[in-house]
């Protein structure tokens, strides 16, 4: 784990500087309401989630929920397809210090609104027009635990990714009736996601159901899978994409030049790892705070070393933006470019087969 933790938890390494935009972005990853001192949290939620109780998923075909949103320009365009699954990880929403556990609970309504308004409306919902969506709660670790030593950690994230392990068995034996499968997480997600994916697609027969995994927000190194590869362009399947979003020209604070590895970074406007610049022209668009608003030409963007760089968000106010980690907006800055995206690798997936 310690090995496994240190490649993959730097982007929580620094704190996120409150920007106009990104504030009302998403909810999740906020680093404001830390525990003061881990030792203040001392009680782990026992209580193991059932995942035949449709209840216990955040977003389920079988339930309206915000997954399903789609915002206002596209509705018109709108048809639907379900001949394809999405298993999407949340990110961390289990933020506040008002808990005294280092997981969550996932009877916490209150958290689980945070979590549906948040990244499952945000960020789930990319995926809505050509898939089935499925997200499973899970009892997260709480964001501090990002922030202690790997041996105090370990047991929460591996109470994480059980459950999403089990709610993955669950729906690989209910639900997905021989479908094509597409894996998408960001940033705690693409923690479990990870692991997700080397314990039941690499070298197994579920690797040849894998339309693409979109592994976001967290730093992916070159070697940590032995036969799943980055994608090479947009239609390539069978592969992964992934990136780390950061104003351009920062070079991403100590935890990024630190690296002493080498990490895959895909750039979600021409989908490959060509390190050119690629102007906000090729940005279809993005879904910030109006959720029902797509906004083009929002950022450009480059791959940098171990990073994306993106420039500074074309909205109204933006002189007010002074964050420079765009962790936050990994997926919103890009929401069309990956809704298009997954339809281009979907067809190439069933004219391959």
């Amino acid at each position: 784990m310690k090995k496994y933790k240190s490649y993959f938890l730097n982007a929580y390494k620094k704190p996120l500087v409150s920007g106009f935009f990104l504030v009302f972005l998403l909810s999740s990853c906020s680093q404001k309401n830390f525990p003061v001192n881990a030792t203040e949290q001392n009680t782990v939620i026992a209580t193991v989630p059932q995942y035949n109780l449709i209840a216990n998923w955040a977003a389920h075909p079988w339930k309206k929920d915000p997954s399903d949103s789609i915002p206002f320009p596209l509705q018109s365009q709108f048809s639907g397809d379900s001949a394809t699954d999405v298993f999407f990880i949340h990110p961390t929403t289990f933020t506040s210090k008002q808990h005294n556990s280092w997981n969550a609970d996932i009877a916490d309504s209150l958290l689980n609104a945070k979590t549906d308004n948040s990244t499952i409306l945000y960020q789930a919902s990319v995926f809505n027009a050509h898939a089935r969506v499925f997200a499973p709660r899970y009892r997260q670790a709480h964001i501090n635990s990002f922030f202690i030593d790997d041996s105090i950690a370990k047991p929460y994230f591996d109470i994480a990714y059980e459950d999403v392990k089990n709610a993955f068995v669950y729906y690989l034996n209910n639900y997905n009736n021989g479908k094509p499968i597409i894996i998408a997480s960001h940033s705690q997600g693409t923690l479990h996601a990870a692991r997700l994916l080397k314990e039941f697609f690499e070298n197994k027969p579920l690797m040849k159901k894998l339309v693409c995994a979109y592994i976001i927000g967290l730093a992916v190194p070159d070697n940590y899978f032995s036969v799943l590869k980055p994608c090479k362009d947009a239609s390539a399947t069978g592969c992964f994409v992934t990136w780390r979003s950061f104003k351009s020209g920062y070079e991403g604070g100590d935890f990024i030049t630190k690296e002493n590895f080498k990490v895959v970074v895909i750039n979600p406007l021409t989908w490959t790892n060509d390190s050119s610049f690629i102007a906000s022209s090729y940005n279809k668009g993005g879904v910030l705070k109006d959720f029902n608003k797509v906004i083009p030409k929002v950022v450009s963007a480059q791959v940098h070393k171990n990073i994306l760089w993106a420039s500074k968000p074309n909205v109204p106010g933006k002189f007010l933006l002074i964050q420079k980690n765009y962790h936050i907006g990994d997926i919103n800055l890009f929401y069309m470019n990956i809704r298009e995206n997954v339809a281009t690798r979907i067809s190439a997936y069933f004219e391959k087969k």
